[in-house]
């Protein structure tokens, strides 16, 4: 007697098949993690069922997953222990989606609508995508459930399947793929191998394949992370960030609100951006209940943040249906502020708990730190807090922050003073740094070349405005007048005359209200321009006629003696005065480190070392 049922699809499963087959899946291989994924949540229904105390056949036997390969018959075959599926999910599962909203969602997938990609998890639509390389499919099942008896579904995926019974199976599923003759290549145990490794490496049930265990590295961002031991910690960070070492610094958390997450993220011993290896990648892997989703997920965090490594795994993520990309935009932006405020918190705690540490960090990546300044709006208040420089009242090498700054600020100092110079002993000698050494105000020393760049974006912290130390509003007008300075008309009548001198080199000139100890330095006319980022701008240009043209105004010093002296050598030979005072023009040029061509500044001094010898 024949006891083969044959049914036809439910149209909606045919429409799907057509879909799966043709257009859904971007990669072949997702068949893989799709099959295994569906083994391990029957694995994981039944350890709940038996949990609960109800009665299922074998209760004896392990809950696992395996895969067993045969190259010369062209098949692959998916065994799992799990609960298995009666004659009636059978039909339920693979032949029909008797649930209601399905026409809705097949009508948006016609119009090209983004669906509820929840729907994957609720009609385990992954099941179909194994016709994308197999000619025909067979599932034999028998349910936990102990009086009921095993059946064979088999389907060449176009228009109908069989069910007939199968007897002494034992409890599980077991599915069986005979390939098309352009997918033979997935019958040979290595390509198996490698997409699982990069998919299901965390699924928490044991994966074998053609009787070697592979899946051997727990998820451990799923455990408590009281009970993780550092090696474990270690062992795992080599393992998904491919480095021998071990991280510097590491973050496990989890979250329940505005998201569910499970995190654990490492910042690698050492930046390999940094060791010339060319601009690097996010290695942050994101998850959906322990199955990969996307491998260095774009997105997740902000592109400042691309030097971190590890793991992210959320339930809360509706994908779309063939689970490869996120479908979602405004909830991944909301993963990415949750994700990145959090280890912005846990860069701040280390700071505090562990000065060490984070000094060690903030050597490695203060680069990171001050790109997310000048790109990250939403985060720049936080960031500023990480940043780290030497200061005029901290010994060399000492680094301090901000917050720090702030606090020893006297009562009549009202801005954050900073001053860029290629090293302390440059900023020290500054004529731009005088005015703050003789008031006892203290200076940050910016050596990166950025930084300029970085506090103009940052532009305030804690209610006090950053200020560059050119364009300071400070004056010495409240020290004693030195012995031997020119008078106040005096001091006009020189700077009258080097105006007229100077001609269209420079722009105004002025006595200086900064300097005590420097005969003259140069301010850029442009109020929110610096030396520093004129020679960023010259850099960074590739058109150099485009670039505007540098305009600075010229301050003397009235107390300083070349300037008294100059004063008394224009009234007996203006000729040579002219000479000097455009040396002092180009040494303060110098100082500031905006002289483009010195060569006409050496003849010159030439020529006024030859006078002075000669005489």
């Amino acid at each position: 007697m024949n006891t083969t049922e044959k049914h036809h699809f439910q149209a909606e499963i045919q429409q799907l098949l057509d879909i799966v087959i043709h257009s859904l899946y971007t990669d072949k291989e997702i068949f893989v993690r799709e099959l295994i994924s569906n083994a391990a949540d029957a694995c994981e229904k039944l350890r709940f069922t038996q949990a609960a105390g109800t009665a299922i056949h074998q209760p004896d036997a392990a809950v696992s997953i395996a895969l067993t390969t045969d190259d010369k018959a062209g098949t692959i075959t998916f065994t799992d222990t799990g609960m298995g599926m009666t004659h009636a999910e059978l039909v339920d599962n693979l032949g029909t989606i008797a649930h209601s909203g399905t026409k809705a969602f097949l009508k948006q997938l016609a119009e090209d609508k983004r669906p509820d990609a929840r729907l994957i998890g609720q009609f385990g639509v992954g099941f179909y995508s194994a016709f994308m390389v197999a000619k025909r499919v067979t599932v034999l099942s028998r349910s936990a459930s102990p009086d009921e008896s095993g059946w064979q579904w088999t389907s060449e995926g176009t228009g109908g399947y069989e069910i007939t019974p199968a007897a002494d199976l034992p409890r599980g599923t077991k599915i069986t793929l005979e390939l098309k003759d352009d997918a033979k290549d997935f019958a040979h145990g290595h390509a198996i191998e490698r997409i699982i490794k990069r998919y299901s490496s965390f699924v928490p049930f044991p994966i074998e394949l053609n009787g070697t265990r592979l899946n051997t590295v727990q998820a451990i961002w799923a455990r408590s992370k009281n009970e993780i031991k550092d090696e474990e910690y270690n062992e795992f960070y080599q393992f998904v960030g491919h480095d021998h070492e071990a991280p510097l610094l590491r973050l496990h958390f989890t979250a329940d609100a505005p998201l569910a997450i499970q995190a654990l993220l490492f910042v690698p011993g050492r930046n390999f951006e940094g060791a010339g290896m060319g601009r690097i990648d996010s290695e942050v892997n994101l998850y959906c209940r322990k199955v990969l989703i996307q491998a260095k997920a774009k997105g997740l965090f902000p592109d400042w943040l691309r030097f971190l490594k590890g793991v992210v795994d959320s339930e809360d993520l509706p994908l779309n249906i063939s689970r490869e990309t996120m479908q979602d935009t405004a909830l991944l932006q909301k993963l990415n502020k949750v994700l990145t405020s959090r280890f912005l918190k846990f860069l701040d705690e280390t700071a505090e708990k562990d000065a060490a540490a984070y000094e060690k960090f903030y050597g490695e990546y203060a680069k990171f730190l001050k790109e997310g300044v000048a790109t990250d709006f939403t985060h720049k208040e936080a960031l500023g807090k990480l940043l780290r420089f030497e200061s005029s009242s901290l010994e060399a090498g000492k680094l301090t922050s901000l917050a720090e700054y702030v606090k020893r600020m006297g009562a009549d100092q009202q801005e954050i003073y900073c001053l860029l110079a290629p090293s302390r002993a440059a900023a020290e000698s500054s004529p731009y740094f005088e005015v703050f050494r003789e008031r006892k105000y203290e200076v940050l020393f910016l050596y990166d070349p950025w930084d300029e760049f970085v506090m103009d974006h940052l532009r305030e912290f804690d209610g006090k405005s950053l200020r560059h130390a050119e364009k300071a509003e400070l004056n010495l007008e409240d020290t004693a007048k030195k012995e031997g300075a020119l008078s106040d008309d005096a001091a006009k009548t020189l700077t009258d005359w080097l105006k007229e001198s100077l001609t269209d080199k420079v722009g105004e000139v002025r006595v200086s209200k900064r300097l005590a100890s420097s005969p003259a330095v140069v301010v850029d006319s442009d109020k929110h321009m610096t030396a520093g980022m004129r020679r960023m701008m010259k850099a960074l240009s590739k058109d150099q006629d485009a670039l505007p043209t540098a305009r600075h105004d010229f301050e003397i010093n009235p107390a300083h003696p070349i300037m008294v002296r100059l004063d008394k050598m224009r009234l007996k030979d203006s000729a040579l005065a002219a000479q000097v005072a455009e040396q002092i023009l180009d040494n303060a040029r110098v100082a500031a480190g905006v002289l483009e061509d010195p060569r006409t500044m050496l003849k010159r001094l030439d020529g006024l070392l030859e006078k002075v010898l000669g005489e």
